[in-house]
């Protein structure tokens, strides 16, 4: 936990908190770092098998904090690729995407610029209908530059994608939902993600992240390459004793228990 971002982890989900609620969980220098931090330490933990991501106080993450951006996150601008393909600030975006496990993100208040790109990288964003959603750099005269045009190609259609970026256009959790920046719209997202990801942490884990692993390669992988990934993921997880576990719990009617380290 940092004063930026709260971590707690409960039976297999990891609940990621934006925690600077006195404003708006706007985007800093700290909260860049502490997201990345979040994103890396959960990466390689086996123990936590689906992630939450939410913000604290009345919105998700209102973007960038201009005033603390100018006086001090100049550097964060580069050219370097220090996360994989990825600088910091695409990092704490695109690594919701790129980590093993599935990534839930709650939106409520608002989400603009950003915080709409933190939240494109999770696998599903659910979202109540009054959340003010937002391509909001537009408005401040530059692009969205965390990972966005990457992480909403093949969720938001091409030309509408454009008169978001262009116009910085708000709309409504509801048409956010019918335009694909949000997948669907709950009347409170955190509880309802909450218990979606429980009941995704109560799948065989090697499968869950195989699928997720499936979809990565299904973004941009021509029909051959998604074939023979099919059968190599299905090929590794076929008859383990997890495989083989969930199998019997189904059949009888129980939960199923996982051995250690999955």
């Amino acid at each position: 936990m940092t004063d930026r971002v709260s971590i707690a982890v409960d039976a297999g989900v990891a609940h990621v908190q934006l925690s600077r609620p006195a404003q708006m969980n706007a985007l800093d220098p700290a909260m860049f770092d502490a997201l990345a931090a979040a994103i890396d330490a959960l990466a390689v933990r086996c123990d936590v098998r689906c992630v939450v991501l939410s913000g604290e106080g009345r919105a998700f993450c209102a973007g960038l904090d201009m005033a603390a951006m100018a006086s001090g996150g100049s550097g964060l601008l580069t050219h370097d690729r220090t996360h994989g393909p990825a600088n910091l600030v695409q990092h704490v975006a695109w690594g919701w995407r790129a980590m093993p496990q599935p990534v839930i993100a709650a939106l409520h208040g608002v989400a603009f610029g950003g915080g709409l790109q933190i939240a494109a990288g999770a696998d599903v964003r659910l979202a109540t209908a009054d959340t003010r959603l937002s391509i909001r750099e537009m408005h401040w005269g530059i692009v969205p530059d965390m990972a966005g045009y990457a992480l909403w190609r093949g969720t938001v259609r091409d030309d509408v994608l454009r008169e978001l970026v262009y116009t910085a256009r708000e709309v409504d959790g509801t048409d956010g939902a019918a335009l694909g920046l949000v997948t669907r719209i709950a009347p409170d997202p955190l509880t309802e993600a909450l218990a979606l990801a429980r009941t995704i942490a109560g799948r065989h884990p090697a499968a869950i992240r195989a699928a997720k692993r499936l979809f990565a390669v299904a973004a941009d992988g021509d029909p051959a390459t998604i074939l023979t990934a099919e059968t190599t993921e299905q090929a590794a997880l076929l008859g383990t004793a997890d495989q083989r576990e969930q199998v019997r719990a189904n059949m009888e009617k129980r939960a199923p228990v996982f051995g250690e380290g999955d």
